[in-house]
């Protein structure tokens, strides 16, 4: 997590008892990772958080896996139609036992609160705009966010302007890259991103009204739960455990003499996975440079780029909401004539989001309905 943060009113020491001026007594709630060994926060209710008035019915999750021939891939997921809330919009597109990787097309506010119990997840605002509502604040949405929700926050999503998402779901916590933090979780000088840059949540004045609908999402389904209170009702917080954003424009490029390998495009860790950043920035300087990337063979790990925007100098025929997946064991590289194009050239605007998993990814039925079959042959002259 980013950094200590502190809203509200709380007490001067955690575990004690805190009243309201009515001498009424708060309830305090500890959220925490890994049982009480890693990250957590503090939140303080008017009403006790744990009161269930009705647990509903378990609707199961069922992915359905395409059975595919060992290619490369091209989905046109701008084809794909997509409608609803922030969770009813969603396309379940790759997936393996660390990540989940869809895609949605907001056009509705959400009526029930979110939870997601079993996963941490990402959310890119590729196009759009609205506001994020937590049990720990608020935020407004803009496009180029990449939106952070730790499992166990409790949301709903306001839209503004009509949504198009790309979202990232992982078993593990997602978390800042190791490599560009200090020993005390710090961001250093060199990383391409500050805590300047994060932005985190603002908290009104608690919400008293109830019942409440809870949707929770687990591995193999949902669970809604109806609270007997508002899930909102909290006077105050504190701890490193909190939904987070940071803007994809705010990622500041590390460029070189020569062509940088897609590590330096880090932006984001979870187990199993890193999510990456390809954002506009000046080209290579060395005077024989090649500003497109040479060929690569994925031997330990499942390539996603996800083209959220501009000019994308190594592909042709790609569009914004095009996605490619480039499997393990097969060569990938520029499409041909890129490399020599690229010569010469100062700079690009490109804006994509990469995933690299190191487990094989599933491509789902749903994922086929808008893949290109095509694609495999485009490398031919």
């Amino acid at each position: 997590m980013p950094f200590y943060q502190k809203r509200g009113e709380i007490p001067n020491k955690r575990h004690i008892q805190f009243r309201d001026k009515n001498k009424n007594l708060y309830y305090e709630e500890l959220i925490s990772r890994q049982g009480f060994s890693s990250l957590y926060s503090n939140t303080y209710h008017i009403n006790p958080p744990t009161i269930i008035k009705k647990v509903g019915k378990f609707k199961q999750i069922k992915k359905e896996r395409a059975q595919e021939a060992h290619r490369h891939h091209h989905i046109r997921s701008f084809d794909l139609k997509s409608e609803g809330d922030a969770i009813s919009s969603r396309l379940l597109l790759f997936y393996n036992d660390d990540v989940d990787l869809s895609i949605a097309k907001v056009d509705k506010s959400m009526k029930t609160f979110y939870r997601n119990g079993h996963n941490d997840e990402i959310i890119f605002i590729q196009r759009g705009s609205g506001s994020f509502y937590s049990n720990f604040g608020n935020m407004k949405l803009k496009q180029g966010d990449y939106v952070i929700i730790p499992r166990g926050i409790i949301w709903k999503m306001k839209v503004e302007e009509k949504m198009s998402q790309f979202i990232i779901e992982t078993s593990g916590p997602v978390e800042t890259p190791t490599k560009y933090r200090n020993s005390h979780g710090q961001l250093l000088e060199h990383s391409p991103y500050s805590e300047r840059d994060i932005r985190t949540t603002q908290l009104d004045k608690p919400i008293i009204d109830g019942p409440s609908i809870i949707k929770t999402k687990l591995n193999n389904g949902f669970q809604e739960y109806e609270y007997s209170h508002h899930p909102f009702d909290i006077i105050g917080w504190d701890g490193y455990y909190y939904p987070w954003i940071l803007n994809i424009d705010d990622f500041m490029p590390i460029t070189g003499k020569i062509h940088q390998p897609p590590p330096v495009h880090q932006t984001f860790q979870a187990p199993g996975l890193v999510v990456c950043s390809f954002v506009p920035r000046m080209f290579d300087y060395h005077p024989e440079a090649i500003p497109a990337p040479y060929a690569h063979s994925n031997i330990d790990s499942d390539e996603i780029l996800f083209y959220a925007g501009g000019e994308f100098m190594s592909r042709n025929n790609i569009q914004e909401g095009s996605i490619t997946f480039h499997p393990s064991g097969l060569p990938h590289g520029p499409h041909p004539g890129k490399i020599e194009e690229s010569i010469g050239k100062e700079k690009t605007n490109e804006l994509a989001v990469m995933i690299d998993t190191f487990k094989p990814l599933s491509i789902s039925a749903k994922a086929k309905e808008a893949d290109d079959i095509d694609y495999p042959m485009s490398w031919k002259k």
